[in-house]
């Protein structure tokens, strides 16, 4: 319905408001939006993510070495409770002498020794080789012999016998003045020495091959003769019980002098040290040389 009160404008006069009307269908203008310079964005650069994948694997690797050594360590720890060998146990019982005398220069005689070897390991074998055997008259060296190899299985008690046979063995005018004065009193005090290569084996396990060494000091002799110029014989007054040590050197087993004093002849190596040939660096043979 027309409104008479609101003016109708006229063709071919302007509008009364100075402004066109707006064209039918058309919006009124806006302001377009403000969008504010975005910073330059620099190149893709993966350098950081290669560097950070580098540093990942040299940890992994490291986490894995320590892994590896702690387990080894641990390994080696377990032979070594369960498998760590024990010295074996000597006693001289008993030691014969028969057709001993004394010159100025020399001695001579029999010596028939009887030795008990107790193997105190409980999952070891012991193996003797290459056994060598030396009597001293206290510290004095007279003579050397060899006993054959034996072998000792767990908790074993084993008895050895050594001969020995001195032929005019020289021997130095102070020992022979010692000889001759014990000779006197009744009594000759000898010491033996013991040396083989003995390896320590159970079942597939073979241990390195080591140096036994046995030493049988102040084996007194009560000797039937006091004459010194006579031939004489005697038995040992009571066994004796032995020092035994170990050492990991392998080579020629020989005699030496072991004048000097007693503790030379409790702790000198009576070996011409020679280095043994090298094993093969398997696990096994690693292992081995820690264990025992």
């Amino acid at each position: 319905m027309h409104n008479p009160s609101r003016p109708t404008p006229v063709a071919g006069y302007p509008p009364a408001n100075g402004y066109p009307p707006p064209q039918p269908g058309a919006a009124y203008p806006y302001n377009a939006p403000y969008y504010p310079n975005q910073p330059y964005a620099p190149p893709y650069n993966n350098q950081p993510y290669r560097a950070s994948s580098s540093r990942a694997l040299v940890r992994t690797f490291l986490m894995a070495m320590i892994v590896v050594f702690i387990s080894m360590g641990v390994i080696i720890f377990v032979l070594w409770l369960v498998l760590r060998p024990r010295l074996p146990e000597f006693r001289v019982d008993s030691l014969s002498l028969t057709n001993f005398s004394a010159s100025d220069t020399s001695v001579s005689g029999d010596w028939n020794a009887r030795f008990s070897a107790y193997n105190p390991n409980k999952k070891l074998s012991i193996y003797y080789d290459t056994v060598a055997a030396m009597l001293y008259y206290k510290t004095d060296f007279i003579v050397d012999t060899r006993i054959p190899p034996f072998k000792q299985s767990k908790r074993n008690q084993t008895f050895v016998d050594a001969s020995f046979a001195a032929r005019d063995a020289y021997v130095d005018r102070r020992a022979l003045g010692n000889i001759n004065a014990d000779r006197t009193r009744g009594t000759l005090s000898f010491s033996v020495k013991l040396q083989a290569r003995a390896e320590f084996k159970t079942g597939g396990w073979r241990a390195r091959n080591k140096i036994v060494s046995v030493l049988c000091q102040s084996l007194l002799v009560s000797i039937s003769s006091s004459n010194t110029s006579a031939s004489g014989s005697g038995k040992l007054v009571a066994p004796r019980d032995c020092q035994t040590s170990s050492s990991s050197h392998q080579g020629q087993i020989t005699h030496m002098d072991l004048s000097f004093s007693h503790f030379h002849l409790a702790h000198a190596n009576l070996l011409t040290a020679q280095r043994s040939k090298m094993e093969g660096f398997g696990f096994k043979s690693w292992v081995k040389q820690w264990v025992v």
